[in-house]
């Protein structure tokens, strides 16, 4: 097989045309009386990577008519004040999607922090109902990154019934649940982690790639099988700049379609978490 016209996909277009959508949905519901739906996103400690995400979301909120609020508490914050704080973010009746920004500091466990956030406000789709939801196959609210991986396959067409998806990373954020929707898509679906055996060949058997380790360019060309979609999730900073999982120059004249660093799943991320607040608000009022 001679070399490929491979497709870069603009995540940030697909994006913004969802954002759109969802924008016409709040200017509806406004106009007829309702409230806009509101995120509340928490940030304990001043991690400026976390910090730049918060300032993303914000932006977005704003601009499809979505109000946000942010909770800012300093790195010091123990455990109980944040349990308490989003146990009062779970009460009030204008708040719809509650978001906990990862990392937290080490004295405070995530696993606890995710179980306290009331599921029909878990945008970030981690209590384990929301989990299980989504193994059961009748969720509502969906991790946003996987979430996103899945519209980016749609809106290329790729045939996802009958074919091979490897997804490299078992994390409960993104390797996991994008497992789970691609089986639910009728993929066959092999989740690859650090203890894979061979997994250059493993890979080479993928229609469907998912990387998500946060392993700089560690997926070679000669990884890709011709014509596969490559969905690199993961990212890294390498010299100042934004590298994937994935060798993109190697992978480009291989691949059909993959996503860049900037402009691929980022904007998607964002975008599902905007879509799980708006779900979490009609489901809770109703609509």
């Amino acid at each position: 097989m001679g070399e490929i016209d491979t497709v870069v996909v603009n995540g940030l277009e697909l994006a913004n045309e969802l954002r759109e959508d969802m924008a016409q949905q709040i200017r509806t519901i406004v106009e007829e009386g309702g409230r806009a739906p509101c995120l509340v996103v928490v940030l304990v400690g001043d991690d400026p990577a976390s910090r730049s995400y918060i300032k993303g979301k914000q932006r977005a909120c704003s601009r499809i008519g979505m109000d946000s609020r942010e909770h800012l508490l300093p790195g010091d914050t123990s455990q109980s004040n944040l349990l308490s704080l989003i146990k009062d973010l779970n009460a009030d009746e204008g708040v719809d999607g509650i978001l906990v920004q990862l990392p937290l500091p080490d004295a405070i466990d995530p696993d606890v922090i995710a179980e306290t956030i009331d599921p029909s406000k878990d945008v970030d789709a981690l209590h384990p109902i929301t989990a299980g939801r989504l193994l059961r196959g009748n969720a509502d609210l969906i991790s946003c990154t996987p979430l996103g991986v899945m519209a980016v396959l749609e809106r290329c067409g790729v045939a996802i019934e009958g074919a091979h998806a490897v997804v490299i990373g078992r994390s409960n954020i993104v390797g996991k649940p994008v497992s789970i929707l691609l089986q639910q898509a009728n993929a066959t679906v092999t989740l690859c982690h650090s203890r894979t055996r061979d997994l250059a060949a493993v890979c080479r058997q993928a229609d469907i790639l998912v990387p998500a380790t946060g392993r700089p360019r560690m997926i070679k060309g000669d990884w890709i099988k011709p014509g596969a979609a490559v969905m690199d999730v993961g990212v890294s900073e390498v010299d100042g700049k934004l590298v994937g999982d994935v060798d993109f120059e190697a992978a480009k004249g291989v691949a059909k379609f993959i996503t860049p660093s900037r402009r691929g799943i980022g904007p998607m991320t964002i975008t599902m978490l905007l879509r799980n607040t708006l779900m979490a608000y009609q489901m809770r009022s109703g609509s």
